[in-house]
């Protein structure tokens, strides 16, 4: 049961309520998963079981694909759906180009203060416990990369009680593991002096692996696993091993004089019967294991 799972995470859901779910289904305490879902997300979660766990640290750094909403012209302080509306500003007058306009800054290596209302960690607790708690949040800003941010339509909705106009963007970003795509939302509406924040997010794309290709939240039990060799051999490449070889790294010895047979720094080491011994790593003209695999999934 070793390997990678993909699950098509519902919204109203936590990371942690999908990991609980997968554990009664398989019949297993060892799952663990790659980047957490907020509750109002949905989309991919990469879950690892058992002995495939390990390979989660390589996974949750990998660029990533999400389909968001963003509603101009009404801010938030969670800088998404589920927060207080914090202001209000009339949208009607924006145009499409000066939309654009705001969002080019906003593309490429840039530097993003996440959203208050985040996992990340202050003094060891959740940045998101603190706000909730009234205890005041700054956090520092991360360089991040965001390698596409499209619109892809444009809505404008009028208040019947209010009247003030709204634009609501369904958008496509691709971007650098740690970009907050709420702290976008929220400082595009910012830059275009409306505010925004985020109504919708879907990721559809972690790395290699898509949505696609995942299980609903209710076909867990009969899900396919994905093996640790083909997820770790999509991940970083692939070296194929002799026994002699495989046996070697698991024993902690180099293999001298290898580094030229992998392009990259690491890749995944598989041995002749398709089993992952672990990932290895150049150590000059040497390659030497940075991680084996547990002995129970070897042969």
């Amino acid at each position: 049961m070793s390997g990678i799972l993909l699950v098509d995470k519902p919204g109203g859901m936590t990371s942690h309520d999908v990991v609980a779910r997968a554990r009664r289904a398989l019949g297993t305490r060892k799952i663990g998963h790659a980047g957490t879902l907020d509750p109002m997300a949905t989309g991919l979660l990469v879950l690892g079981v058992d002995g495939a766990t390990r390979l989660l640290t390589f996974i949750v750094g990998l660029d990533k694909t999400y389909e968001a909403t963003i509603r101009l012209g009404v801010s938030t302080d969670s800088d998404d759906a589920d927060g207080q509306v914090t202001a209000t500003t009339d949208a009607a007058h924006m145009t499409s180009e000066q939309i654009r306009a705001a969002i080019a800054p906003l593309t490429g290596r840039i530097s993003q203060v996440p959203s208050t209302v985040s996992a990340i960690k202050v003094g060891g607790r959740r940045a998101y416990d603190l706000a909730r708690a009234g205890e005041e949040v700054e956090l520092k800003a991360r360089e991040v990369t965001v390698s596409r941010f499209d619109v892809l339509a444009e809505r404008t909705s009028t208040g019947s009680v209010t009247g003030m106009t709204t634009v609501d963007l369904d958008v496509v970003v691709d971007c650098s593991s740690g970009t907050y795509i709420r702290a976008l939302a929220r400082d595009l509406g910012a830059s275009l002096g409306v505010g925004g924040h985020l109504t919708a997010l879907r990721r559809t794309r972690i790395g290699p692996f898509d949505v696609a290709g995942a299980a609903s939240i209710d076909d867990l039990a009969s899900a396919l696993v994905e093996s640790p060799a083909d997820v770790a051999s999509a991940v970083l490449g692939r070296l194929d091993v002799t026994a002699d070889e495989a046996r070697d790294l698991r024993h902690g010895k180099r293999l001298t004089g290898a580094g030229e047979r992998i392009p990259g720094k690491t890749a995944a080491a598989v041995d002749p019967d398709g089993t992952l011994v672990g990932i290895v790593e150049r150590r000059g003209a040497d390659l030497k294991s940075a991680m084996n695999m547990p002995e129970e999934h070897a042969p």
